[in-house]
């Protein structure tokens, strides 16, 4: 068998920042357990695959290297950037159908913009939560902590989010696909944020479009505003520009090419 391969780092327009992505156009699908390996063999937070349903809609799916995965917002960029920049995609509107529902994805400029469920959180009690949540994340605790698809701890300073040290051992006990730490931003950045998830794989995600669809209505709400402006603060680090408009959250960032190839096997 024979792929093509396309290496994207989304939410920065710099190589070796943001969040590294594969991505592999399909003509039809090929067994799961292909794209599960592929995925594992490319070792990156997810691999994106799609097949083409129409002249501007397509089925999309991603793997992380243990699992596919309901929703993933940087391999979703990265799949349009692909698209519209080495696939010749007419138009400045792609609709991926997938796990999660049809996913807009519009061009704006240099700008890629999703269309993405949201989620917001529910305040978790202390008598509910998973005894190696606290300790997983350094032992300091949270000031509030909620939870939709993912639990979202939130600290009071952006430096203590940045500060914090996971015991991936234990956070990887928790029956969850992903811990979201957050805190208000500095500098013009409304908040900031960091993504665990070792039970998938991927200890920390460099930039996370999905786990904004919680963040953007926990922060719209607390700050009163619908337009905000996010970093993840990653090693590699990511900005992401966001709206709450009512049950959907848009997310938007850039992309660059860094490796574009050929898988066979």
């Amino acid at each position: 068998m024979k792929f093509s391969l396309y290496w994207v780092d989304a939410f920065t327009d710099q190589p070796f920042h943001g969040n590294p992505a594969g991505v592999v156009p399909l003509a039809e699908w090929p067994a799961d357990e292909v794209m599960q390996r592929i995925a594992f063999e490319n070792n990156l937070a997810e691999t994106a695959f799609f097949v083409r349903t129409g002249p501007d809609r397509l089925h999309l799916r991603w793997f992380t290297p243990e699992l596919e995965m309901d929703l993933c917002g940087h391999a979703t960029i990265a799949s349009a950037f692909v698209l519209f920049t080495q696939l010749g995609q007419a138009g400045d509107r792609l609709v991926f159908d997938s796990r999660s529902g049809p996913l807009t994805v519009t061009r704006q400029g240099p700008r890629l913009e999703l269309d993405f469920p949201s989620r917001p959180p529910a305040a978790v009690p202390a008598a509910e939560l998973p005894p190696t949540l606290v300790s997983g994340l350094g032992g300091r605790a949270p000031e509030w902590i909620g939870k939709a698809r993912d639990y979202l701890c939130v600290y009071p300073t952006a430096p203590e989010v940045l500060a914090l040290k996971p015991d991936f051992n234990a956070l990887n006990q928790i029956d969850v696909i992903g811990i979201i730490v957050t805190a208000p931003g500095e500098n013009g950045v409304d908040f900031v944020s960091r993504f665990f998830a070792p039970n998938c794989g991927v200890p920390e995600d460099p930039v996370t479009g999905s786990s904004h669809c919680t963040l953007v209505p926990y922060w719209a709400e607390r700050l009163g505003k619908s337009r905000l402006q996010a970093r993840q603060v990653s090693p590699r680090g990511g900005e992401l520009e966001c709206a709450l408009r009512g049950d959907r959250v848009g997310i938007a960032g850039r992309a660059v090419l860094y490796l574009r190839g050929e898988i066979e096997f």
